[in-house]
């Protein structure tokens, strides 16, 4: 470690014990836990929220919530955030649009936070007769892809270079990075800088990275985040940088050459975008679920999956899981617990939950070994946070075969039948492997016969029309298991 380096973690530290003291004492001693609710681009952050907040502030049906089943949640409401700086998550319009035009919430392009303050009954006599506690659940939404910068903090211009043109050149991307590695073609790193071709090498990047995002390949590694979804921040000099082809040569770059521009502005990108994103966020996360679209790897094949499966082992590589006392968490935080999450649960039959969850433990199973090493506790399940379908069995030549019934999304296709919003249809999805290793697998003994991997394809589907009771009341947004991720990120804090 450089000494610039330590002095840099030193400030940071630093910085993040003021922020705490400031914040502990700012909330005149209402506990405050702040829920870090990440995942890659569509994975379903801003879903999961809405369908927390909607469900504890309108009763849902949450009985593996211990608190909400012995009828202790005495309400809930929403706060003015800690964060002035940072705008609001806006819970109620995308309820609105969950619930009366049933569609799902566009993706999120900026970092919004909501403060939910939770009055409960305390589970102990004594704490009881002092009266109702009260929790404060500090919740920050932001882009997905801004996630894949994490791991970059700790490498130098020339390592994300080569990491980066590995990837390109590998066989099952070097089709849609071709245009890209022929800008590279005979390049001299050490040529004068040039402005044009510097920002014709960022967008034919950029494009790359676009076109291994696409569902048909649904490709996870691919930093840096912010081209991806650059914001304010597009056509800054801060995004306007590549990889080059470094290998051969262990020679600093020249003053001016185009190579020295590209690690100039690397190191910029570093600097002023990805280190206050983490510090500002990350470092002062208590809790921690990591939503997995495994469920889109999957329709993409092995190579998709093994791609997930190395971008959340460096996302979470950064994180910092750990045991902190009370005393001491007023200076420091540490993330103590953490929940993998594989999202749309609902898209499968619950006979095939179990095998995603084990695919999930697969997938993330050196971030658990770091995470529990840590001191940190894990937990790993399958949940939808908001079921847009139901359970059904089909008969097929006298066989009943367990389904689902849902609607499709305008322009799903199935069998070749292109859907419009409004059918309502049964499906067979297919059987998830029992053994986790054959989503890797190109073996065509490990699927359906198409050397694939397993047999099984998803449709995405619209969210349910709420049902009502006898007496004319909505119900709230229905789910599968969002409540027992909701017991095991801060149940303790509400005993």
């Amino acid at each position: 470690m450089t000494q610039k380096t330590f002095l840099t973690r030193l400030t940071d530290e630093l910085r993040y014990s003021v922020d705490n003291l400031a914040e502990t004492v700012g909330d005149l001693g209402t506990p405050t836990v702040r829920l870090g609710v990440t995942g890659l681009s569509r994975a379903g952050k801003t879903v999961f929220i809405t369908a927390l907040v909607h469900n504890l502030m309108h009763g849902g049906r949450l009985p593996m919530l211990e608190a909400a089943a012995q009828g202790r949640i005495a309400g809930a409401r929403l706060e003015p955030q800690p964060d002035d700086a940072v705008p609001r998550f806006d819970v109620e319009g995308h309820v609105d649009t969950l619930v009366r035009e049933r569609l799902w919430p566009q993706s999120t392009r900026q970092i919004a936070e909501l403060r939910l303050t939770i009055e409960f009954e305390s589970a102990h006599f004594l704490s009881r007769t002092l009266g109702r506690g009260r929790l404060n659940l500090d919740i920050v939404d932001y882009p997905g892809e801004w996630l894949l910068d994490l791991p970059l903090l700790t490498k130098d211009y020339r390592s994300f270079s080569a990491e980066a043109l590995t990837r390109a050149r590998d066989t099952t991307r070097a089709t849609v990075a071709g245009p890209f590695l022929a800008e590279l073609d005979g390049l001299d790193p050490q040529a004068e800088a040039d402005e044009t071709r510097a920002r014709r090498l960022a967008g034919r990047f950029t494009d790359y990275l676009r076109a291994c995002r696409a569902d048909e390949r649904a490709f996870s590694m691919l930093p840096p985040g912010r081209f991806l979804m650059p914001g304010d921040l597009e056509g800054s000099p801060a995004l306007t940088f590549a990889p080059l082809d470094l290998d051969g040569t262990d020679a600093p770059a020249s003053p001016g050459s185009l190579a020295a521009m590209m690690e100039r502005r690397y190191e910029a990108y570093k600097k002023h975008v990805v280190r206050p994103f983490f510090r500002d966020h990350f470092a002062r996360l208590d809790r921690q679920i990591v939503l997995v679209d495994a469920l889109n790897a999957l329709n993409a094949g092995p190579a998709a999956v093994a791609d997930l499966e190395t971008a959340l082992t460096e996302i979470l590589a950064a994180f910092r899981p750990g045991k902190v006392s009370r005393l001491f968490s007023i200076l420091t935080r540490r993330i103590d617990r953490i929940l993998f999450a594989a999202t749309k649960a609902d898209h499968l039959h619950r006979a095939d939950h179990d095998r995603l969850e084990a695919i999930l433990r697969r997938l993330v199973a050196r971030a658990i070994d770091r995470a529990e090493y840590g001191g940190a506790e894990v937990d790993v399940l399958a949940l939808a946070a908001i079921r847009a379908t139901r359970e059904a069995t089909l008969t097929h030549d006298g066989e009943d075969v367990p389904a689902i019934l849902g609607t499709p999304l305008p322009g799903e296709r199935v069998n070749g039948d292109v859907y419009d919003g409004a059918t309502e249809i049964a499906l067979f999805p297919g059987d998830l492997p029992d053994d986790p290793d054959a989503v890797f697998s190109s073996d065509p003994g490990a699927g359906d016969g198409s050397g694939d991997g397993p047999g099984v394809r998803f449709v995405r589907f619209r969210p349910p029309a709420l049902q009502k009771t006898a007496e004319g009341l909505t119900l709230s947004l229905p789910h599968i298991r969002l409540d027992r991720a909701l017991h095991f990120l801060f149940g303790d804090h509400l005993a």
